[in-house]
């Protein structure tokens, strides 16, 4: 078990979790629960469109309703680069130590990441479709990077469900995992580096482009999507744990049927009892 667990022969194991809640769990739980409900308090109620005077009089311009998307887009794309950098920075460590904790950390994050990274890729085509008036460009940096970012984690789930020896499809896992990190740079600073190539606008947070209400509701959603982004690491690690306590039990199930059955195999036959009837019919 010791091995499995990634820890030295000579430790003594901790006990494992009959299921993937613990009190930790519980509390952040309720604590990202609260959150999102004061998140769509502010977001939908609270918080004002996006509206200001047009060139003409009596006329208003802005995203109106649709900025509301940002509460959720924006928070989505900075925990993407937060859980697939941690699974890159996990991987490093995995190819280093060979610890099967890493291991199993980067691929929590990983499947994390990808979802985090479908909502972005999600809503900002929602957002696009009335602001650019179109649901995807492909001329967009931005965008065509994202989607490269999603594709490259997306193979690195496909490549972890290859039947393969836990050690060789961890290792050719990690090394897609910190090689695919080389991306996250990319994509977050797409909009600086090739600003006549992009449809997206320039960070609202970096240069304070957006205040009061807007502002506080955009940074309280990073605040809970961070929550729920540990909340669901959280419960994805400890699932790996017991999936691989499952496994290590079949298998010294499995070992322990197999030494039974070799030695039954290995005794040896009752010799056949002695007949008299020839000796009888000698006499």
């Amino acid at each position: 078990m010791s091995i499995l667990l990634g820890r030295p022969a000579g430790r003594t194991p901790k006990p494992v979790p009959g299921h993937t809640g613990s009190r930790t769990t519980r509390l952040l739980g309720l604590a990202t629960l609260a959150g999102l409900v004061a998140l769509c308090l502010f977001a939908f109620i609270f918080s004002p469109p996006d509206s200001r005077p047009g060139p003409e009089a009596g006329t208003r311009i802005g995203q109106f309703d649709v900025v509301r998307l940002m509460y959720l887009h924006v928070p989505a794309a900075i925990w993407t680069y937060a859980a697939l950098g941690t699974c890159a920075a996990a991987s490093a460590v995995y190819l280093w130590r060979r610890g099967v904790w890493w291991d199993r950390l980067a691929h929590a994050c990983a499947e994390i990441g990808v979802v985090l990274c479908a909502v972005t890729l999600l809503t900002g085509m929602i957002w696009g479709r009335p602001v650019w008036g179109t649901w995807w460009e492909w001329g967009d940096v931005r965008l065509v990077t994202t989607l490269v970012l999603f594709l490259t984690y997306a193979g690195y789930l496909a490549l972890r469900s290859v039947p393969a020896a836990a050690e060789a499809r961890g290792r050719r896992a990690a090394i897609l995992g910190l090689g695919g990190a080389v991306l996250i740079p990319i994509v977050n600073r797409s909009v600086e580096w090739w600003e006549n190539r992009t449809l997206h606008q320039q960070s609202t947070l970096e240069e304070l482009r957006i205040e009061d209400l807007t502002l506080f509701t955009l940074v309280l959603g990073i605040f809970v999507m961070g929550l729920l982004t540990l909340w669901l690491a959280l419960h994805r690690f400890r699932l790996a744990w017991l999936e691989a306590e499952a496994e290590s039990a079949g298998l010294r199930a499995a070992l322990a049927q197999r030494r039974a059955e070799a030695a039954e195999a290995a005794q040896p036959e009752p010799a056949a009892p002695r007949s008299s009837g020839a000796g009888e019919a000698a006499t």
